[in-house]
């Protein structure tokens, strides 16, 4: 970890000069959504075209392969896990090291779609992460950090206050700034990923809802609420359905909740002036993170600093989420985050729920499927997957396409449940 003092802006904010707006990409997308298919046989069905799936349909399409997307609501929607207008990206990966490998490519796809679109989906902003010394959070950061060569600086307290006034961080704690990290649009990632695999002739599917599949004769059939198709190759990229339809055992589907709020002097948090950040406080389970204020001319609503809590939720089932978010809910989460950003919340604007997928280990599954060569399964995402979609996708084609990925996801094997 590069340990020298920071000094002054050594981290730049992404261009706002190339944004499509969400509602006219949405647009864009429904008229070609709309173009009826009556195709059945495809090389390629995937079943869930949220953050992985979309990605896999564009990786698969753009090969020259014909693949179908089947999704159950609208592409995107509230009801699983990607939504939200922003997702923290960044590659002192705490978790463990062996992910940082596929963040580095991640990256790298997230610039190449960016080019292919012409429209801007990754913003560097920084990510600044405050916590005790002996914490995962600046533990296994600062590993990462030193093993994979990540420009990870340390603040001085002096320097958090001077640079980052908006927090108020006990003096115990080692403030840590990484440099290339922001976060990613996760609706405008999926919406671009749908729009270029339907330009290199996929077929998506929305409120489409998948009732089952099997396997006969090498030929793959799924069956839908409005059709029957055949595949030679099955992606299963469901979310938080997973266990609804597969025998995959041990995941946990739970409620989460972000928020929205207007600080107190909305210059000081808008996204040219406050970067991402994360905080661990020692007296609760898991992390908080939040985002600057962005624009709602090129972000839409909600507006304000977004902020949440990753830890476990509240067990759920994804077909019957409480969306209504308690009194004590809100109280418990505001009064955590003006601990440590006095400022940030004069008016709450906006709360919603989304879901997390959790692994046992928390780690993600992305495997053949029962050891079928044919079928191919990503899920328990665990709350901290979508920065990876662009490269995931990658690698669920490489998959069922090659049969094997060029990529490190051994660490990611379902075997290691066994």
């Amino acid at each position: 970890m590069n340990r020298r003092k920071f000094i002054g802006n050594s981290f730049a904010i992404g261009s706002l000069t190339s944004i499509i707006p969400i509602s006219q990409l949405y647009s864009n997308v429904q008229k070609k959504l709309s173009i009826q298919n009556k195709k059945t046989n495809y090389d390629v069905i995937v079943i869930g075209v949220g953050s992985m799936g979309s990605s896999a349909c564009y990786q698969i399409a753009k090969q020259g392969h014909s693949v179908l997307g089947l999704e159950q609501f609208d592409i995107p929607h509230e009801m699983g896990s990607h939504t939200g207008q922003s997702r923290i990206i960044r590659k002192a990966y705490f978790e463990h090291p062996n992910y940082v490998p596929l963040l580095e490519r991640a990256y790298q796809n997230w610039r190449s779609l960016e080019q292919e679109i012409s429209n801007q989906i990754y913003f560097k902003t920084g990510l600044l992460y405050f916590g005790p010394s002996n914490h995962l959070l600046i533990k296994g950061t600062q590993k990462s950090a030193v093993k994979h060569g990540i420009e990870v600086n340390e603040l001085s307290q002096k320097e958090q206050l001077n640079k980052f006034p908006q927090f108020k961080i006990p003096e115990s704690y080692t403030n840590l700034i990484e440099i290339d990290a922001g976060f990613v649009t996760p609706e405008r990632a999926i919406l671009s990923f749908i729009e270029q695999a339907l330009k290199y002739k996929a077929v998506i599917n929305t409120k489409e809802k998948t009732i089952e599949w099997s396997k006969k004769d090498g030929i793959i059939e799924v069956k839908t609420n409005k059709q029957t198709y055949k595949c030679k190759k099955l992606i299963l990229t469901t979310g938080a359905w997973t266990s609804k339809f597969y025998n995959v055992k041990n995941l946990e589907v739970t409620r989460q909740i972000m928020a929205w709020a207007q600080p107190k002097n909305l210059d000081m948090f808008r996204l040219k002036n406050f970067p991402c950040w994360t905080f661990a406080d020692p007296s609760v389970n898991g992390i908080y993170y939040g985002f600057p204020s962005l624009p709602s001319s090129s972000f839409e609503e909600p507006i304000g600093i977004k902020f949440a809590h990753h830890t476990k939720g509240t067990l759920s089932d994804p077909d019957i989420v409480n969306k209504n978010i308690s009194k004590e809910e809100e109280k418990i989460l505001i009064e955590a985050i003006k601990k440590f950003i006095p400022e940030g919340i004069e008016t709450l604007i906006s709360m919603k729920t989304c879901l997390y997928t959790y692994s046992p280990d928390e780690d993600f599954i992305l495997d053949f499927y029962n050891n079928n060569k044919d079928v191919v399964i990503a899920t328990g995402f665990s709350g901290h997957g979508f920065k990876f979609a662009s490269v995931i996708g990658e690698i669920l084609s490489e998959l069922v396409i090659k049969g094997k990925s060029i990529h490190p996801i051994n660490f990611l094997s379902s075997n290691r449940f066994n």
